[in-house]
């Protein structure tokens, strides 16, 4: 028995190799963007169960402006069958619980039997959309995975924590969160790149699906962290204990 359908939510955000900037309180997006890389690794997932005849079918899907297209069209081009885009305007806040709900209203449209997630996106580090989507649905959950393995309807996943692996066992439908060494994932080639570009792409708003994304929580204001005094030399062991006493406090 193989998977009918699985769902792989990926997000786009500044690239990891770029320094992030700050600039009027806010952090400058006019640079470069790629997909998440917790989400590729999601992506490459759900097409490796594919290869193995474990999944018939698997769906990508991004919540975000015009421009995440092209994060689609990644996804598409890495070997997800066809994609769903829920666009927002550009400049758009789209906080976790609402992606969540986004998201189920999508998987109770096209039911799959696995949801993959990345554990994380790179720019809020907020960790929350995969256990808040399992708590949507009801189904569940096995975050951190470093290992995922189908066997008809049953999962059994194996989970990075503190010193050591958790291995545990579910039953299908369940959501998986994804964790960096859970495998590598493969560079699209050109030809799948143009194939890509003719695979079908769902068009839909939070409106269609019935979810408010009215932000509930707004960002006052980014600053950079203070730059780091340089070092400075001391002549003696006394000066030194004096130093990390009264002046560095950590004596």
């Amino acid at each position: 028995m193989s998977l009918n359908r699985v769902l792989v939510p990926v997000k786009r955000v500044v690239d990891y190799a770029v320094k992030i900037r700050v600039a009027g309180g806010k952090v400058d997006t006019n640079v470069k963007h790629s997909m998440n890389p917790f989400d590729e690794i999601a992506i490459e997932e759900a097409v490796r169960l594919k290869e193995k005849k474990l999944a018939k079918e698997v769906i990508a899907l991004t919540v975000g402006p015009s421009k995440s297209n092209e994060t689609l069209r990644t996804a598409l081009a890495m070997g997800a069958d066809r994609g769903v885009h829920i666009e927002v305007p550009e400049g758009s806040e789209v906080l976790p619980l609402q992606v969540a709900k986004l998201i189920k209203a999508v998987a109770e449209k096209e039911k799959p039997e696995l949801l993959l997630l990345g554990k994380q996106a790179i720019d809020d580090d907020s960790s929350q959309t995969g256990q808040m989507l399992a708590g949507l649905l009801g189904w569940p959950q096995a975050t951190f995975a470093s290992k995922v393995e189908v066997a008809g309807d049953k999962l059994t996943v194996t989970r990075e924590v503190d010193g050591g692996l958790e291995t545990i066992a579910s039953k299908l439908p369940a959501v998986v969160t994804t964790d960096l060494r859970l495998n590598e994932p493969r560079y699209a080639t050109l030809p799948n790149i143009m194939k890509a570009k003719k695979k079908k792409v769902e068009k839909l708003t939070p409106k269609d699906l019935g979810v408010d994304v009215t932000p509930t929580i707004e960002t006052v204001k980014v600053i950079e962290p203070p730059k780091r005094a340089g070092g400075i030399k001391v002549e003696s062991v006394d000066e030194l204990l004096s130093k990390l006493k009264n002046e560095a406090r950590v004596l």
